[in-house]
């Protein structure tokens, strides 16, 4: 009985060593021949620039000059990317696309990566055939209003006329936020996204309610004079605008990923578009990491180790580029809040470079 067992168990052993054996020689196989086909990443550098999509003009996000040149966070996040890629931040193409068409274009492989003001919701993560990698804007639904008003907070809306778009959550938003605090309103219900700002400003309504960021963006430019208008303080909806990218470009969407990180953590470590040089010198290991001077971070991403110091050096760290496009260094002058640090009470976070 015991003999039978033992031979059994060899038996046992030696099919299991077999079955071992040809997954390990399959695998191999299909390690070589995923090494002798292009990867996504290989696809972009062969084209020479990333295609990127962005709006055709939302300030302080993706807006071209009368020059042709683009500025705004969508804009240096996409330059942030090819310097990561190439070492050269100006290895982009901007393709501008609408609200409508942009899935279309991501996935029709018109564009790379998708940066443009785009909510990363659970459905459109999984179902539209593409996956978000990052967040590089929180942003939710708030209000504006005329100074003249006299009114400091949504709370003391009660009664008043909103334009608003029908058909939209930002709709939703709004009766539920009304209801949940006990105040009615006469909404002012207008189907072009266009008109709301002008109907507004004409004092068709008392107060404009959209996605914060929008607000700031019609502010800033649509107003006949942006000073008379204020943001009321309270946020009523979560809509973090996320980075879009093609489902299995698997390579490509960790760049991205870390390109976004890496902004974020050079701001951690004090490291600026000004300091740089100066920080490939220093003696702290993680900073010596994410430049690129202790080696291994770029080569487990596929680029250069010194992708991260192209980026900062070239576009700047996200604090920078914050500052630039939507803060006090801009027209739009938003405070950074929920886009801040998390060491100061934002959400902006980084796992460890290592």
């Amino acid at each position: 009985m015991e003999r039978g067992n033992e031979e059994a168990r060899q038996k046992a052993e030696q099919d299991a060593r077999q079955r071992t054996a040809g997954a390990t020689a399959a695998a191999t196989a299909g390690d070589e021949d995923a090494a002798r086909k292009p990867t996504d990443l290989d696809v972009i550098r062969a084209r020479g620039m990333v295609l990127c999509g962005v709006s055709f003009g939302i300030a302080g996000f993706s807006v071209q000059s009368s020059q042709g040149k683009w500025s705004g966070l969508d804009v240096d996040t996409c330059r942030a990317v090819a310097a990561a890629i190439f070492g050269d931040a100006d290895k982009v193409k901007f393709v501008p696309t609408t609200a409508q068409l942009r899935f279309v274009a991501l996935l029709s492989r018109d564009i790379d990566l998708l940066a443009r003001a785009t909510i990363w919701t659970l459905t459109r993560d999984t179902a539209l055939g593409f996956d978000f990698v990052g967040i590089n804007y929180y942003d939710g639904q708030a209000f504006m209003v005329s100074k003249k008003l006299g009114v400091k907070s949504a709370k003391e809306l009660n009664g008043a006329t909103i334009c608003v778009q029908p058909g939209t959550t930002t709709e939703s938003n709004l009766s539920e936020y009304f209801r949940a605090n006990g105040m009615t309103y006469k909404p002012v219900v207008i189907e072009k996204v266009e008109e709301i700002g002008a109907a507004f400003f004409a004092g068709l309504c008392d107060v404009l309610t959209y996605d914060g960021s929008s607000l700031y963006s019609t502010r800033a430019v649509h107003a006949p004079h942006p000073d008379d208008y204020i943001i009321l303080p309270e946020i009523i909806s979560k809509e973090p605008q996320g980075l879009a990218v093609r489902h299995g470009y698997t390579q490509f969407a960790d760049l991205v990923r870390w390109t976004l990180r890496a902004m974020i953590a050079a701001e951690e470590y004090g490291i600026t578009s000004a300091n740089v040089d100066e920080m490939l010198n220093s003696e702290d290991p993680a900073i010596r990491r994410i430049l690129g001077v202790t080696p291994g971070l770029g080569e487990a991403l596929g680029v250069d180790e010194r992708w991260v110091y192209n980026i900062v050096k070239q576009v700047g760290n996200y604090g920078e580029v914050f500052a630039r496009d939507l803060g006090q260094g801009s027209p739009l002058k938003i405070d950074r809040g929920l886009n801040n640090l998390w060491t100061k009470g934002g959400l902006h976070y980084s796992p460890p470079f290592r």
